[in-house]
């Protein structure tokens, strides 16, 4: 499945939608610290926003920042009408609260998806700002046309971010969900009844061919570095068992972008009162 190619579709959708939304529209990313790959995302969003005409608001605090002044930056961004959203790049330093800092973001310009109150509106069936990855996982299947009425999907992982979501909308689609994790029993058994797998726990070709059953959907969200090389979640001989697959890179990393410049110009007409939030 090639997330590349989907992902620079919908990202000139989004450039198209911005020009005829007839308002400035703008992103904010706050990165704290100096970590390598935390800093080559974000580069790659603010690019991503330039090019669909989303201005790129770039906010980098140092690694002793206290949680205090990352708060008051937000608040202060919070109240900025050129801001559509708002992006603190995760992780945080030990002495930040995470929960605290996503709770203190306008839910109307959360377009990572993380504040409980759109977390809530995604539990209820109704999502107003879903997390970019999820989103971008059913993009795909929805583009490859991957049945998924009475399927069996199989999660491995749980987080926050990828793992409950993705399960969420899948079932909103009537696909059958089991959510499993590192230290699920009998792992390799339960993923191979799935018709389709989302590989999501961070280790580094845990999903094998034989794990796999034939045919079946393969969506690989892993991320790892290995011998100085980026792998994903799911071993390179599962290429010859699947039936689809997402590469590493190129498949769900592409459309976590795009699907996040899209949530940006959501949230803005959001706040144009041109689309209901829930609650407001």
């Amino acid at each position: 499945m090639d997330g590349k190619a989907l992902g620079e579709r919908i990202r000139a959708e989004v450039a198209r939608e911005v020009t005829e939304l007839g308002r400035p529209v703008g992103l904010a990313t706050v990165l704290v610290g100096e970590d390598p790959a935390s800093a080559i995302y974000v580069l790659k969003k603010q690019e991503a926003c330039r090019e669909a005409g989303i201005a790129a608001f770039h906010h980098e605090l140092s690694e002793d920042t206290s949680e205090e002044d990352l708060l008051a930056l937000v608040r202060k961004l919070n109240e900025d009408e050129r801001v559509t959203g708002i992006l603190a790049q995760l992780p945080l330093p030990p002495q930040i609260d995470e929960d605290k800092v996503i709770a203190s973001i306008d839910p109307l310009k959360d377009v990572d998806g993380f504040h409980p109150v759109n977390a809530g509106h995604l539990l209820l069936g109704k999502p107003t700002l879903p997390p970019a990855t999820p989103s971008g996982i059913m993009e795909l299947l929805l583009e490859y046309e991957v049945p998924l009425l009475g399927a069996h999907a199989v999660v491995v992982g749980r987080s926050n971010i990828v793992g409950k979501p993705i399960a969420l909308l899948l079932l909103a689609e009537h696909a059958t969900v089991t959510i499993c994790h590192s230290r699920t029993r009998y792992l390799p058994a339960v993923v191979r009844e799935a018709d389709v797998v989302v590989a999501a726990v961070g280790r580094a070709g845990m999903v094998t061919a034989d794990m796999v059953k034939p045919g079946a959907t393969v969506v690989d969200v892993g991320i790892n570095r290995v011998d100085g090389k980026v792998v994903g979640d799911v071993a390179e001989n599962v290429r010859a068992v699947a039936g689809l697959l997402t590469p590493v890179p190129g498949g769900v990393g592409p459309m976590t972008i795009a699907m996040l410049l899209r949530n940006t110009v959501r949230a803005a007409r959001y706040q144009m009162r041109a689309l209901a939030f829930p609650g407001r």
